[in-house]
């Protein structure tokens, strides 16, 4: 299997091809503006790096969300355009899964928080169990202070949202708690690979018309569109 994935869910993009499990090109940049401009041209850098061309791979791999609701749906549209020229196969990943996976095996649970701003995080609980991992709360955009009231210890937090409330993390959780910097783990656009492929493996390949990107929660022009009809109906 080789597999291309893409992750654009927060302020840093990452691409990664995998060959039978092994990674053989990746590509991890910060974005100080919009993904759109960026994620082409490291596309085509992993490619030329892993010695392939586009229709050379089995597979396109993305990440789904939760997290920036632009960065997901550049991410989205460049897999789906990628799709629809080489007629490629395309598997979507949940972010948070595939950001407690890169965490690896630890004691307790393990809790991807990425910042979702306006005082929210996006997180889900996963536990590793004989080897696998078992997600045991599904993803939400919740406050992190009832967050940090809901999770058990031991546990680990990794994400940008880590970074975003580390103070209340500290205050929260003590001790039985590690804390791991966003530098220390950033996106992964190898991990989306290998995910996509065992999910393609496992559950089949995604139909492109029915794949969207997974918000947890509304975005602001919907909201604003809601005042507005609001407004509207109420005149």
């Amino acid at each position: 299997m080789r597999a291309l994935g893409i992750e654009t869910a927060t302020s840093i993009a990452s691409v990664g091809i995998l060959i039978e499990d092994h990674v053989v090109a990746e590509r991890t940049l910060p974005i100080g503006g919009s993904h759109a401009r960026t994620l082409l041209p490291l596309v085509d850098d992993v490619l030329v790096a892993a010695g392939l061309g586009l229709r050379d791979l089995d597979l396109l791999a993305v990440s789904i969300g939760p997290g920036s609701f632009t960065g997901l749906r550049i991410g989205l549209s460049v897999a789906k355009g990628l799709a629809l020229a080489s007629g490629l196969p395309v598997a979507g990943v949940p972010t948070l899964e595939a950001y407690a996976r890169a965490a690896g095996p630890r004691p307790g649970v393990v809790c991807p928080v990425l910042d979702a701003r306006k005082g929210e995080v996006y997180a889900a609980a996963f536990r590793w169990l004989a080897g696998e991992l078992d997600c045991i709360t599904a993803p939400a955009a919740v406050a992190p202070q009832r967050l940090a009231q809901s999770l058990p210890r031991p546990c680990t937090l990794v994400g940008d949202g880590v970074d975003a409330y580390d103070q209340l993390w500290r205050r929260e959780l003590g001790e039985a708690t590690e804390l791991i910097p966003f530098r220390n783990l950033p996106p992964n656009g190898s991990v989306i690979a290998r995910l996509g492929a065992a999910r393609a493996a496992a559950f089949g390949t995604d139909d492109l018309a029915l794949l969207e990107p997974r918000y947890c929660r509304r975005s602001e022009a919907e909201l604003r569109h809601d005042r507005r009809t609001r407004g509207n109906f109420g005149a």
